[in-house]
C-alpha cells in the first residue's frame, strides 16, 4: 500500500472528516443534478439543433448508459489509484464535459460531450460514498451519510426547477456552463483538503467482468429506456434483453470465479447488504417514479409550466433533504430498521392519494402529498444504505459502493420503464372503455354532441363544421379522461411498489457492535 497523501491544508483529524464530507458533497450534488436538469431543455435543443425527438432523446440516453456502464468499475479504480485521485479525476472530467456541452454546436456533438460528462459523473457518486465511509467511524456514519444524502434527495427534484428557470429567463446552455465555476471551486478544495486512501497494488483488471457487465448493463438500460417507444415485443427490444440476459449471466459466472472481480458478488452473502439492496431498489423506483409521473401529469394534463411544476416539486425535495440528518439522529437512537420501515410507510402513504388526481385537484393538495413523500424518502434512504454497508469490511467498501450505485442506476430506469408501460397500456384500455360506454349510452352521447354542436353554431361556425368540432371535442375529452385514469392507475402501482419495500425492511437485522445500527466490522 502506498503512503497516505498529505493535503495542502493542515487540518486536524477531528475536523478533517467534516471537511472531506463538505468537499465531496459538491461533486455529488452536481453529478446527480445533471441526471434531471437536462430534461426540461430537450425541446429547446431540438429546435436549436433541428432534430426530432428520437435523435434528441440520445442526449439523455447517452448520459444514463455511460454512467451505468462505468459504475461497476469504479471500485477497482478506487482500490488501485485511491479515492482522492479518482475523485479529482472524475470531477475534472465532469467539469470539462460540462464546458463542452455548453459549447455544443450540433446534436451529435452534444451526445459525444454528454458521454464525456457522464464518464466523470458516473464515478463521482460511488467514489464520494467510499470517501465518507473511509473517513468516518461506524458510530458517525448515519449522520455523515444523512448530510451527504441531502444532495442525493434534493438534486433530482431541484433539477427541473433550476432548468425551467434557466431555460425560461436565461439561456439553455447555462444548465451546463453553471457547472464550470462550481466544478473548479470543488476541484481546488479537493486538492487542498482530501487525503489519499491506501492503494492496493498488484490487482489484475477484470476485463471479462468489465466487458460482460458493460455490455449487459448497456443493453438492459437501453431496452428499459426505449421499450415503451419501440414496443416490448419488438425484435429490437427482445434482442437487447436477450443480449443483456446472456451477458449478465456470463458476468455472474466470471465474477464468482475471478480472483479480483470488478464487482464482488460475494457481498450478497451478507444478509443486511442483500436486503438493503432490495429496499434501495424499491425505494429508488419510488423516488424516480414520483419525479417522472407528477411533472408529466401537471404539465400535460393540468397545463402548468415547467417553472410552476418545479416549484411544486421543490418543497418535497427540501423536506427530504432536511429529514436526512433527522433520520440519522433517529437511527442512532432507535436503530436504523424502525426508521427505514416508517420512512417506507410514509412514502407509500404519500403516493396513495396521488391515485385520485383529476382536473379539480388543487395545487396545494398535490404539494402537501409530495411533502409527505419527501418525508418518507428522507427517513429511509440513507439509514438503509448505512445499515447495508456497515457490515461490509472496510477494504471492500469501494466495491460495495459501486455495486450499490449500479443497483440504483438500474432500478431508476426499470421503474420509469414499468410506469411508462402502465401509463400507455391503461390509457388505451380506459379510452376503449369510455368509447364502449358511449356506444352503450348512444342517446346520451348524441345529446352531448348535439349540445356541443349548437354551442359552436352560436359562436359563428357553420353547421357542418360545428358537428366536426363537436365530435373532435368529445374525442378530446375522452382522450384526456382516459389519460387521467391511466395516471391514477400508474400511481396505484407506484404506491403498491413503495409499500412492498416494507417487507424486506422488516427482515433487516440490527448491526452488531458500536452505536445502534452501526457495525464495527473491519479488516
Amino acid at each position: 500500500m502506498s503512503s497516505v497523501h498529505t493535503p495542502n491544508l493542515t487540518i486536524n483529524d477531528a475536523n478533517y472528516k467534516w471537511w472531506a464530507l463538505g468537499v465531496t458533497i459538491i461533486g455529488g450534488f452536481m453529478s446527480i443534478l445533471d441526471t434531471s436538469i437536462v430534461n426540461i431543455a430537450v425541446p429547446k435543443m431540438m429546435a436549436v439543433f433541428a432534430v426530432d425527438t428520437d435523435q434528441a432523446q440520445w442526449i439523455l440516453t447517452a448520459y444514463m448508459l455511460t454512467m451505468g456502464v462505468l459504475q461497476p468499475a469504479t471500485g477497482y479504480f478506487c482500490d488501485v489509484y485511491g479515492t482522492r485521485a479518482m475523485y479529482l479525476f472524475s470531477l475534472a472530467v465532469f467539469t470539462v464535459g460540462s464546458a463542452l456541452c455548453g459549447a455544443a454546436w450540433s446534436n451529435d456533438s452534444m451526445i459525444i460531450f454528454r458521454i464525456i460528462q457522464a464518464v466523470g459523473g458516473g464515478m463521482i457518486i460511488p467514489v464520494t460514498m467510499a470517501i465518507v465511509y473511509h473517513v468516518f467511524p461506524p458510530e458517525e456514519r448515519n449522520m455523515a451519510m444523512g448530510i451527504w444524502g441531502i444532495s442525493a434527495m434534493v438534486a433530482p427534484a431541484v433539477g427541473p426547477t433550476l432548468s425551467g428557470y434557466l431555460v425560461e429567463y436565461w439561456d439553455w446552455r447555462w444548465i451546463f456552463t453553471i457547472n464550470i465555476p462550481i466544478g473548479i471551486v470543488g476541484y481546488v478544495l479537493a486538492v487542498l483538503v482530501l487525503k489519499e486512501t491506501p492503494r492496493i497494488r498488484g490487482q489484475k483488471f477484470d476485463y471479462g467482468g468489465f466487458i460482460t457487465s458493460a455490455l449487459g448493463l448497456f443493453c438492459l438500460l437501453l431496452a428499459l429506456s426505449e421499450g415503451v417507444d419501440e414496443g416490448w415485443t419488438s425484435a429490437y427490444i427482445i434482442t437487447l434483453l436477450y443480449i443483456a440476459l446472456a451477458s449478465l449471466t456470463l458476468f455472474v459466472v466470471i465474477e464468482l470465479n475471478h480472483e479480483n472481480p470488478i464487482l464482488d458478488l460475494t457481498l450478497f452473502k451478507d444478509w443486511n447488504f442483500t436486503l438493503s439492496s432490495i429496499v434501495i431498489f424499491i425505494g429508488t423506483i419510488g423516488l424516480f417514479g414520483g419525479i417522472f409521473l407528477v411533472p408529466l401529469f401537471m404539465e400535460n394534463i393540468r397545463g402548468y409550466t415547467a417553472m410552476q411544476t418545479g416549484m411544486l416539486m421543490f418543497p418535497s425535495a427540501l423536506t427530504a433533504g432536511l429529514m436526512m440528518p433527522v433520520a440519522a439522529k433517529l437511527a442512532d437512537k432507535f436503530g436504523a430498521k424502525p426508521v427505514v420501515v416508517v420512512g417506507l410507510f410514509f412514502l407509500g402513504a404519500g403516493t396513495w392519494p396521488l391515485m385520485y388526481l383529476d382536473m379539480d385537484t388543487s395545487y396545494e393538495h398535490v404539494m402537501l402529498v409530495m411533502i409527505l413523500r419527501g418525508l418518507g424518502l428522507g427517513l429511509f434512504m440513507m439509514p438503509v444504505t448505512v445499515l447495508g454497508l456497515n457490515t461490509v469490511p472496510l477494504p471492500k467498501i469501494s466495491r460495495a459502493s459501486a455495486l450499490n450505485n449500479a443497483i440504483r442506476q438500474v432500478s431508476g430506469s426499470f421503474g420509469i420503464a414499468v410506469l411508462s408501460t402502465v401509463l400507455q397500456n391503461r390509457q388505451i384500455f380506459h379510452y376503449a372503455h369510455i368509447a364502449e360506454g358511449w356506444n352503450l349510452a348512444a342517446d346520451a352521447a348524441a345529446k352531448v354532441i348535439t349540445y356541443g354542436e349548437r354551442l359552436f353554431v352560436q359562436h359563428g361556425s357553420v353547421a357542418s363544421i360545428a358537428k366536426i368540432k363537436a365530435l373532435a371535442l368529445a374525442a378530446q375529452i375522452a382522450q384526456r379522461q382516459s389519460y387521467i385514469f391511466a395516471f391514477d392507475d400508474a400511481f396505484l402501482v407506484l404506491a403498491a411498489i413503495s409499500f412492498t419495500g416494507i417487507v424486506p425492511a422488516l427482515l433487516l437485522k440490527r448491526a452488531q457492535g458500536g452505536a445502534k445500527g452501526a457495525a464495527v466490522i473491519m479488516e
